[in-house]
């Protein structure tokens, strides 16, 4: 009930009743003041009227009186300038630090705004606002969608971050590792990432001139050139054809040499993944554009459409995995081109979030603006997520949409967070 409190007081839901202090005094709320998600009062620099004066000062919000001193605030100076306790209910009356009585206002949620509250929680179908949808004002929407989607690039620019530190600040280094993470499509993201983590770039880099070598180092650090890693009915067949005991030749001498150590291989998921997601398959593709000197951030930086950049990024296999999807197991001959689609993916999840982050990091707003000018470029994504709000109505024009929709669905939808979603409002007050 305290979350709604505080709703209804933001956004002035008031009951259609005068609004008073307990004893009686008129109570004018003329700015709520500013909201405040930290510690100390819940609104900050807020404006009332009571009996005609005018009081600027702090506001705080209890379910009951009483919380407050729960709370302690009776004891914290941070809560001397309450000027108005807003409560359901008054139970008790309570003072602040300095002995004073606070002047306290119960106020209602209206009835209304409770009803349409337990329908949000309640309906089953997603999303569950799906009624008000069409009858959103185009601004409306649009401004909530553009400040999700900068919310979105800002959640992936702290998680670049994350990396950027992991790689003791190489940014050459982090943007590989996120190009790796997506080449996991989501379901080996984790792995992938885990697998770059890996990778000693500063001694790959020796042999870049050398596929079938970049090919071994990648395919070793994924714990992948071990005879227990392939399926027992292709194990033969993998030892006869002579790629995978040369692989892991060069591979044993190049991890004596530099020191390596493979990961978990047990980490890599196969199960319901259609064979061009094998991670052997997308590391001889990553390895390929290692090779062809398309995976570095500088390259990276150069692009200023979405067409270079999906050139930068275009990419294929080795001639062994042409033919086959895990070594051993032959199959029809398929060049294994990153498809269109693909392409799409990764703009959206690593072209995108690195332009972004990268120009926040060095203070260039043309990297930042690039980023949003290729979403806009870029196709929407076709996922569940995005035809479900389609068939409430929701235009989605482009990739900005569709990644708006994804962070609503999953920091608001998924975790009932309606009171802070603007749809949400406009379902409140409907």
């Amino acid at each position: 009930m305290e979350q709604l409190l505080h709703y209804v007081w933001k956004h002035k839901l008031f009951p259609l009743t005068e609004l008073s202090t307990t004893q009686g005094r008129r109570v004018e709320v003329i700015d709520p003041g500013l909201h405040n998600s930290n510690a100390g009062p819940d609104f900050f620099n807020a404006k009332v009227k009571i009996n005609g004066m005018l009081w600027v000062g702090n506001i705080e919000i209890h379910d009951k009186a009483s919380d407050w001193v729960l709370h302690g605030h009776d004891k914290d100076e941070r809560y001397d300038n309450v000027i108005l306790h807003v409560c359901g209910c008054v139970d008790a009356e309570v003072m602040n630090s300095k002995g004073e009585y606070l002047t306290q206002m119960v106020l209602s949620v209206p009835d209304s705004v409770i009803n349409n509250y337990k329908e949000l929680l309640s309906v089953d179908q997603y999303p569950p606002c799906y009624q008000i949808i069409p009858s959103l004002a185009r601004l409306t929407v649009h401004a909530w969608m553009s400040a999700l989607q900068t919310e979105r690039l800002s959640q992936k620019t702290e998680a670049i971050e994350e990396r950027v530190k992991r790689c003791n600040g190489d940014w050459e280094n982090a943007y590989f590792v996120t190009l790796a993470r997506n080449f996991g499509f989501g379901i080996n993201g984790d792995a992938f990432e885990e697998w770059a983590l890996h990778i000693p770039l500063h001694a790959v880099d020796h042999h870049r001139d050398d596929l079938f070598q970049i090919e071994a180092i990648f395919m070793g650090q994924a714990g992948l050139l071990e005879l227990d890693t392939i399926p027992e009915r292709y194990q033969k067949d993998a030892l006869n054809d002579g790629y995978f005991a040369k692989l892991r030749k060069e591979y044993q001498y190049l991890a004596h040499k530099f020191g390596l150590k493979p990961m978990d291989y047990k980490l890599w998921r196969f199960l319901r993944l259609r064979p061009q997601n094998f991670p052997h398959i997308r590391i001889s593709q990553l390895a390929y554009l290692y090779h062809q000197r398309r995976a570095s951030l500088s390259q990276l930086l150069e692009t200023y459409s979405v067409k270079d950049a999906k050139e930068v990024l275009a990419t294929a296999v080795t001639p062994y995995w042409e033919t086959h999807y895990t070594f051993g197991s032959t199959s029809v001959r398929n060049d294994k081109n990153l498809s269109p689609f693909s392409l799409n993916l990764l703009c959206i999840n690593t072209v995108v979030p690195i332009l972004f982050a990268y120009g926040r990091h060095r203070g260039e707003e043309k990297y930042c603006d690039r980023a949003f000018d290729f979403l806009e470029q870029l196709k929407p994504e076709n996922n569940y997520i995005i035809r479900l709000w389609q068939q409430c109505g929701l235009v989605v024009e482009n990739a900005g949409d569709s990644q708006a929709l994804i962070q609503l669905k999953k920091e608001y939808c998924d975790k009932k967070e309606c009171l802070r979603c603007r749809f949400g409002y406009e379902y409140l007050k409907h």
